[in-house]
């Protein structure tokens, strides 16, 4: 099944705030509380995160939420 636009461009923007702070994806996730496997299904597209997920990767990326979604799909 194709990855949804929408999907993918929110994991792109999460990828590209995470390097931004010269994160792997190992220290991502630890400092989000969430498994590896499962930042990298985010950041594919695989993954639909859950608003209360959502509120945790901006946390631990510390930005708003709205910064998670600024892209264009």
């Amino acid at each position: 099944m194709p990855v949804p636009p929408h999907r993918a461009a929110f994991g792109a923007r999460v990828r590209e705030l995470r390097t931004g702070h010269g994160w792997s994806q190992e220290d991502f996730a630890h400092r989000a509380g969430l498994d590896r496997t499962y930042v990298s299904g985010i950041e594919r597209g695989t993954r639909n995160p859950t608003l209360d997920i959502i509120h945790r990767l901006a946390q631990a990326l510390e930005v708003p939420v709205a910064a998670l979604f600024a892209t264009r799909i």
